[in-house]
């Protein structure tokens, strides 16, 4: 048996030498995944610069602002469908199959997502751009390795690069991080999977698993896993307050944080109002905003003729948030604290279709039929969240031990 020369020779290089040849792999390899980091690292950063460039484009494009981001989703996709078919020269109908599933689950899934705001659902559609980039960037990084693992970490990298965005975006004011979202980046990294399988098919044998690579996957999969975790008990984990007289209501603070922060804020925006809309770069208040999600609902009740449960949430606000109510804000300049007039006809009205004083409930914080902040305990939570993280690590530590001993 013939060893292959590794020494090219002083002063040399020649491309078909072993040693060459690993260096120049290695070397591509690390453009690839140097690329994908900074394109990932792009899309996290310019979170706070979004509102600024949704602010422009509404003044530039007054009552266009949905068509604009969707003629811009649009083109992108379509340039990546004009750049597939000129690729493609080889085995056309799986790869074909491969585009046409990817545009059909990405349209039913933002057809079935929809909210019926223009504006909010073509922003949605921006993710299936997004992300579909990043799946393609690290799809080519794994390709390489010849196995089932370069489906398997591009999606793992997909949805770490998804929730560290909307952690992001729960921090600065005009952005909602939200846990769903991050679903709906899997999505388009699902998506973005299927078009570049199609553009740029595996070879034969790639849904094997080479020795080793189930373990990178358990690595890798038990570090998002926690970072999904991490990211959830921040954004989503609170408590559920219940007062005698006002009623239950969710928070990310219990009932004494709050009072504490209530004296703070009244200390602090006596004489620093916050009447200036926040910077998109700074970071949101969240006391504030759980305010103002109450003041939301208290008015919408009064609207709507509910006088229980806008009585209820005043009561909310009069105990918890009353800096809110009587400070002048970038939102009303007057405050939010109802006049004496209509307090008393609330607390009239209210009080009198009141059948137990602290049965209500408040759905401040509810969205889309769902409570955005969960009541889960947090002991609870961190188990469920270890046994996962360790349970996914010990799978596919156990199986890539068995193979390899086979």
């Amino acid at each position: 048996m013939t060893v292959p020369e590794l020494s090219c020779g002083a002063g040399t290089f020649n491309r078909d030498c072993p040693r060459a040849q690993l260096w120049y792999k290695g070397s591509v390899l690390a453009l690839r995944l140097a690329l994908a980091v900074a394109v990932s690292i792009a899309v996290i950063l310019t979170t706070p610069f979004i509102r600024d460039i949704r602010d422009w484009i509404r003044s530039a494009f007054p009552g266009q602002y949905g068509n604009v981001v969707t003629a811009i989703v649009a083109l992108a996709i379509g340039s990546a469908l004009v750049g597939a078919l000129v690729k493609i020269r080889n085995r056309r109908l799986l790869r074909y199959a491969a585009i046409v599933a990817a545009l059909t689950l990405g349209t039913a899934y933002a057809l079935w997502n929809a909210q019926g705001i223009p504006e909010v659902d073509a922003v949605e559609r921006v993710h299936f751009v997004e992300y579909g980039l990043i799946t393609l960037l690290f799809y080519r990084v794994w390709r390489p390795g010849g196995d089932a693992s370069m489906f398997v970490l591009p999606i793992l990298a997909g949805i770490a690069v998804g929730t560290l965005e909307e952690w992001l975006q729960w921090i600065i004011p005009g952005r909602v991080g939200d846990m769903r979202d991050v679903f709906l980046n899997g999505a388009a990294i699902v998506c973005g999977l299927l078009f570049i399988v199609g553009v740029d098919p595996p070879d034969a044998g790639a849904f094997a698993l080479r020795p080793g690579a189930l373990r990178r996957i358990g690595v890798v999969a038990a570090v998002v896993t926690l970072l999904f975790a991490s990211f959830v008990y921040s954004v989503h984990v609170g408590v559920e307050t219940i007062d005698p007289d006002a009623g239950r209501f969710r928070s990310r603070y219990d009932a004494a944080t709050l009072l504490n922060i209530s004296q703070d804020r009244l200390a602090l925006w006596k004489d620093h109002p916050p009447i200036e809309r926040p910077h998109s770069r700074s970071r949101e208040d969240q006391y504030m905003s759980e305010g103002l999600l109450h003041v939301q609902e208290r008015n919408r009740r009064w609207d709507a003729g509910d006088m229980r449960a806008a009585w209820a949430e005043n009561l909310i606000l009069e105990k918890y948030f009353a800096p809110v109510l009587d400070t002048p804000s970038y939102i009303s300049k007057t405050g939010h604290r109802w006049p004496a007039e209509q307090r008393a006809a609330a607390e009239q009205r209210g009080s009198a279709s009141a059948s137990a004083a602290g049965s209500y409930e408040s759905r401040a914080d509810v969205a889309e039929g769902r409570h955005f902040i969960r009541t889960w305990p947090p002991l609870v939570f961190w188990v469920i969240a270890s046994v996962a993280v360790c349970g996914v690590l010990a799978v596919c530590l156990a199986l890539d031990g068995r193979r390899e001993r086979r």
